[in-house]
């Protein structure tokens, strides 16, 4: 959990402040059971009222500074938890964001999310406390053992009896609570992934009536998780019965002997009175250290997540020396590139070669699970490839700087994704300063503009979460118009005409045709129909390179595209 507080840097005058005020109002508790035992002893027992009445005075003072001091610490402590949490969170998301696929494959959505939130909350949480009861704690038990050693030496013999037992206690409770808060979180990993799959996937899960099913999945997350946490209360709820039977113990033990001691005569009634206040405070202490012991345990797992988060570099990142001049402008080549995915036993591509020009569409067919998708994942670099290379104008894309080479591709992917906002704010996301004529245009040519001027605010209409309250076609629209908006050199199309019907999809690629006349054009599709007029067709199949050439090429040299042409086409329209 250390490695996290080398963001609390910027809040050292406020943690300093925050052990400052700590310090003075822990003194000033100690001090106070001292002037109660002067009231008692000089005032009460001599019935000096006006003895009474200044260091009653006195300890109103003191408690009042107290109270200003302890307002303070908390303000100061909350803002430095705060910040620390916003820092975390922030460095979290951007060490997210700056991963490969490979890491999220890794990790997983709901296990991210989870550590973002909850795991930042209990960290927040123990800052806290540490910065409260980690000062006062330990002056108020060694300060208080010292002055109540000062009252009266042979009653400490009670507290040294008294605290390594209560230490003990709070030692083997906190051993078994540290296991089960590690296991807690986990627990909360899976819980969200249920949820956040149930979220997700609702309209399959209504589509297929497993309602059930999926409420059964949530409810053995759910059990599963409060289990657990019951474990860890029946834990708590046996430590706080033995730490205050070991305090009442302790308290009866001192009255007992200090009442023996004052009828001896050997101690006052003052000094009784402080002792037993001092003996409170030291068993408070000890009682707010095993809070901090119960905490700190789910801290440490929450922030071993987060660490894990945090240190696991990303596999993709920017070459020390990067190119940034090219010899051509939307040229892509693949020269004899293989790529397999962590832990398959074959690779998904096996020595493609190809070229694709500026002012041609090159097409990818192929069934499925052929690496029509992986392929194009690799020119945007998602994944590095194992042998080969795939050059952009010339320069290998792991040789170019990230963003210069995402800004050069206009990608429209398999799954449309939307995000909350306006159509106008989706489209921009092509285009941060996307004029609105221009964001009009490049719905012009995705064949968006007629269903958002039908729409209640047109391009100001309102895209709700994930983009569920537009069709699957209209999704992959405004997706196609977000990459138009960008005018990249590279036009890559991953099957995004597929929930299109054929007068769309024919409209759609004829008005791209002008558009993208100077770019260079990638195109995977299912449908033969989409791409029998493209440049080149390239025929995958188990990750090979069978076929490339054009449509009637293919259909003399390619058994595997006459197999796919013949599936989808009668001979009639194959003529």
């Amino acid at each position: 959990m250390l490695k996290l507080y080398r963001f609390l840097k910027p809040y050292t005058a406020m943690i300093i402040g925050v052990f400052l005020f700590v310090t003075l109002q822990t003194l000033g508790d100690l001090y106070l059971p001292t002037l109660m035992g002067d009231i008692i002893n000089k005032g009460v027992m001599q019935g000096d009222t006006k003895k009474i009445l200044q260091i009653g005075g006195l300890m109103l003072l003191v408690a009042g500074a107290g109270v200003v001091c302890s307002v303070m610490a908390s303000l100061l402590s909350s803002k430095v938890a705060t910040g620390l949490g916003t820092i975390l969170r922030s460095r979290i998301f951007n060490r997210i964001e700056s991963y490969s696929l490979n890491e999220f494959d890794k990790f997983g959505t709901a296990t991210l999310i989870t550590r973002t939130t909850n795991d930042v909350t209990q960290i927040q949480t123990v800052t806290i406390m540490i910065m409260r009861l980690m000062i006062s704690a330990p002056i108020t038990a060694v300060g208080g053992t010292i002055l109540a050693y000062r009252k009266d030496r042979p009653l400490t013999l009670v507290l040294a009896v008294a605290i390594p037992v209560l230490a003990g206690v709070v030692a083997i409770i906190a051993s078994r609570m540290i296991p089960l808060f590690k296991v807690v979180q986990l627990k909360i990993d899976r819980i969200n992934l249920v949820l956040r799959e149930k979220l997700t996937g609702v309209r399959v899960i209504r589509a297929f009536n497993t309602d059930e099913r999926e409420r059964k999945r949530f409810n053995d997350a759910n059990v599963d998780l409060t289990g657990n946490y019951i474990k860890v209360n029946r834990i708590m709820a046996f430590m706080m019965p033995s730490i205050m039977l070991i305090m009442n113990l302790t308290s009866l033990s001192i009255l007992w002997f200090g009442g023996i001691r004052i009828s001896e005569g050997n101690m006052d009634l003052g000094a009784l009175s402080s002792f037993t206040q001092y003996a409170m405070q030291i068993m408070i202490s000890m009682l707010m250290l095993a809070m901090m012991f119960i905490m700190v345990p789910r801290a440490q797992a929450a922030a071993v997540r987060i660490n894990e988060v945090l240190d696991t570099k990303p596999e993709i990142v920017d070459a020390e020396r990067t190119k940034d001049s090219f010899e051509g402008k939307g040229y892509v080549e693949f020269r004899d590139v293989t790529f397999s995915y962590h832990g398959a036993e074959e690779p998904a591509l096996k020595n493609i070669s190809f070229l694709a020009k500026p002012g041609e569409v090159t097409a990818i067919i192929g069934s499925t699970g052929a690496g029509k998708s992986t392929l194009i994942n690799l020119i945007p670099r998602f994944y590095d490839v194992d042998s080969g290379s795939v050059l952009i104008d010339g320069v290998d894309v792991r040789e170019i700087p990230q963003e210069v080479l995402r800004k050069k591709i206009g990608l429209v992917p398999q799954k449309a994704v939307l995000f909350s906002g306006t159509i106008a704010e989706n489209i921009r996301v092509g285009n941060k300063d996307a004029s609105e004529d221009e964001i009009k245009h490049a719905a012009k040519v995705a064949q968006a503009f007629e269903f958002i001027e039908n729409m209640d605010g047109g391009f100001d209409h309102e895209i709700s979460e994930g983009g569920t309250n537009v069709s699957g076609g209209q999704k992959q629209r405004l997706s196609i118009a977000r990459a138009i908006v960008r005018k990249p050199e590279i036009y890559i199309f991953d099957d995004s005409f597929s929930a299109l019907d054929f007068k769309t999809d024919a409209k759609l690629r004829a008005a791209l045709k002008n558009e993208t006349a100077e770019s260079t054009v990638i195109i995977v599709a299912q449908r033969v129909s989409t791409i029998m007029d493209a440049d080149r067709i390239i025929v995958l199949d188990e990750g090979r390179i069978v076929g490339m050439g054009t449509h009637s090429e293919l259909m003399k040299e390619c058994g595997v595209y006459r197999e796919i042409v013949f599936s989808q086409l009668s001979e009639e329209e194959i003529a």
